[in-house]
C-alpha cells in the first residue's frame, strides 16, 4: 500500500496573505507549481491560491495583480490530506472534492508537502489514470 508520504512534493512554499499576486505567481514559476498554499505562524495550511484562480478570480476581473493580495482572493480552508494516507484515500479526496493538488499535513497539521493528481498517475495505471482524471475534472 503505498501512502502519500512516498508520492508527496516535500519542502512545499508557503504564501503570506500580504503577497500580491505578482509575488504569488513569481514564486509559482520559481518552484514550478500551480498551487500554493498559505500558512499561519505555526505552518498550519489555511488556504491555497492556484494559478487559475489569479486568472480567472482576479487578472480577468479586471483587477492589479500588483495591488492585489493573495489573501484577497484565497481559497480558505483547503482540503489537506495526512501524510500516513493511503493513495487510494488520496484520490478519493480529491475525487470528492474535484481538486488536482492537496496539501500533506503532519500529526499537528502542520504542512510538511502537497501532492498532485499528477504526482499520483505517474504510480498508476493508464486505466487507473484515467478513471482519476475523469472523476476530478466532473
Amino acid at each position: 500500500m503505498t501512502t502519500v508520504r512516498e508520492l508527496m512534493s516535500q519542502n512545499p512554499v508557503c504564501i503570506q496573505a500580504e503577497d500580491t499576486l505578482v509575488t504569488v505567481a513569481a514564486k509559482m514559476r520559481d518552484a514550478g507549481v500551480g498551487s500554493l498554499p498559505m500558512c499561519d505562524a505555526q505552518q498550519r495550511p489555511v488556504g491555497i491560491l492556484t494559478d487559475r484562480d489569479i486568472v480567472v478570480g482576479s487578472v480577468a476581473e479586471g483587477s492589479d495583480p500588483e495591488r492585489t493580495r493573495a489573501a484577497d482572493i484565497i481559497k480558505q480552508n483547503p482540503v489537506c490530506v495526512g501524510a500516513g494516507v493511503p493513495v487510494d484515500e488520496a484520490l478519493t479526496l480529491m475525487s470528492r472534492n474535484q481538486i488536482r493538488r492537496m496539501p500533506v499535513i503532519d500529526m499537528d497539521q502542520r504542512l510538511i508537502g502537497m501532492i498532485a493528481q499528477a504526482d499520483i498517475a505517474r504510480e498508476q495505471s493508464e486505466n487507473q489514470t484515467g478513471s482519476v482524471v475523469t472523476a476530478i475534472s466532473r
